[in-house]
């Protein structure tokens, strides 16, 4: 760090473990570019930038790519509920996992012992499984998609790895949040920052239905139909979102509102 507080490439690029071609590419892509620069013209690189390597890092390590941290980052999405959602929904599985795990060795020690579980056991067995308790966004997935279409999704989903929780449970909700306060600000649908968000969310449809214009339709239809659901909000919090529908459908049509 340099006497004015500042961190000069180099330095930056070895307390990071990065390389200095790494910092100038991110630069160059916008992705990380320094906040001042000497009379010669040399990178500066203060505590605020540090931040955002920080959350650069941080995002990167869980398989994102450099344009959707950008994107994230950009758009005011914390970082941080990116790990704390991930955390939950991996402390939820892990809760599941070892309820199921209690009441199957309960089985197994019943027929063991050469006796016939109840059929509460038989019940209590079934729920942990998850077979009596589907989450509301995937029930709402199942009434607008076959079984192809559903498989399709799980598939690609599998295959974006871990960054698939964060586009699908933060960034893809974030998306039409900002959409709607554009929306309810006055903002035509044919702003470019509304166009942005719209094109990023057919992007992640893209991603998720591989360009399977029936799936991405469906899709589409259950955030339409049913936006508590798709979105995770709160009851109440999204009415007004079929005016959303139409806004974001506007936007996707460069047509006039």
């Amino acid at each position: 760090m340099n006497a004015s507080g500042t961190w000069k490439v180099g330095a930056l690029a070895e307390a990071s473990g990065l390389t200095v071609r790494t910092l100038h590419h991110w630069d160059t892509i916008g992705l990380l570019s320094p906040s001042r620069r000497t009379p010669g013209g040399h990178r500066e690189y203060t505590e605020d930038d540090l931040a955002r390597l920080y959350q650069v890092l941080a995002l990167r390590s869980l398989g994102l790519g450099l344009e959707t941290i950008a994107a994230c980052l950009d758009g005011g999405v914390d970082p941080t509920r990116l790990v704390r959602d991930h955390l939950a929904g991996v402390e939820a599985a892990l809760a599941s996992l070892t309820t199921l795990r209690e009441r199957l060795q309960h089985l197994d020690a019943e027929l063991t012992a050469g006796r016939a579980p109840s059929t509460t056991d038989l019940l209590d067995a079934l729920q942990a499984t998850g077979a009596a308790a589907v989450p509301e966004r995937t029930q709402v997935l199942r009434d607008r998609l076959d079984a192809d279409q559903l498989r399709l999704l799980q598939d690609r989903a599998t295959a974006v790895g871990p960054a698939a929780h964060y586009l699908l449970e933060v960034e893809w909700p974030e998306l039409y949040r900002r959409a709607d306060r554009l929306r309810t600000a006055g903002v035509p649908p044919t702003d470019p920052k509304v166009r942005r968000l719209v094109a990023r969310m057919d992007e992640l449809s893209a991603l998720f239905s591989g360009g399977d214009t029936a799936t991405s339709t469906a899709v589409r239809g259950a955030w339409r139909d049913a936006p508590q659901a798709m979105s995770g909000e709160r009851p109440g919090s999204t009415e007004g979102w079929g005016d959303l529908a139409d806004y974001v459908d506007l936007a996707r049509e460069g047509a006039p509102e």
